[in-house]
């Protein structure tokens, strides 16, 4: 027999999640109610369904803006979708100003992805830690086993996509869009952002 799961119980869930009020219900009735086993379920079939829309095209969307209080930083971001329809959605709309949020919040991001990495910025990271003096008397096989964590952790650090989410640390930036993207049944990309710093020079990283 099915437990009886409260509408706000449901409702809780949708908020956490971003999926369907019916599968939400699902979730906490085969989870007998335990809300953080509802949300890993519910998670893994968002993902799931959102990656296989990831390669559609997404050329509608918009550009939004946030200013920092106090005016000295500022963020441009311009976020795709499949259609003008979803860009009129609050949701998508939030997700905008999240991640212009998030993009004033880290200033060491400088790109939406890993694989957005140039590949001179690479390789000066790895010369950087190959040329560091704690790994100069270390066996080679451990010396690039070092060098490879180091260079990963570098490149996640300067990729929006993989950064914690401000609003929630337990899930990364790409989980958030993924979200949304099960959410509103589109593809949604960040495809491009631009950080401005009252005062700040011209070149970048």
């Amino acid at each position: 027999m099915k437990i009886q799961i409260s509408s706000h119980f449901v409702k809780e869930l949708r908020s956490k999640t971003g999926a369907g009020m019916m599968d939400c219900k699902k979730a906490l009735q085969a989870a007998d109610g335990d809300m953080a086993v509802a949300v890993e379920t519910l998670r893994k079939r968002g993902l799931a369904s959102a990656d296989k829309k990831s390669t559609r095209l997404a050329l509608e969307g918009l550009i939004n803006s946030y200013i920092h209080t106090g005016s000295r930083i500022g963020v441009l971001i311009e976020l795709n979708c499949e259609t003008d329809f979803v860009a009129r959605r609050i949701e998508f709309q939030q997700l905008a100003k999240d991640l212009a949020m998030q993009i004033a919040a880290c200033q060491n991001v400088f790109y939406v992805s890993i694989n957005d990495i140039p590949q001179n910025i690479i390789d000066r990271e790895i010369r950087i830690e190959s040329a560091k003096e704690d790994i100069f008397n270390k066996p080679l096989q451990i010396k690039d086993q070092i060098i490879k964590a180091r260079l990963e952790k570098r490149l996640k650090e300067i990729s929006l996509m993989s950064q914690p989410f401000i609003k929630d640390q337990n899930i990364s930036i790409e989980d958030l869009v993924k979200q949304h993207i099960s959410l509103l049944g589109e593809n949604i990309k960040v495809r491009r952002f631009q950080r401005f710093l009252l005062g700040e020079a011209l070149d970048m990283i």
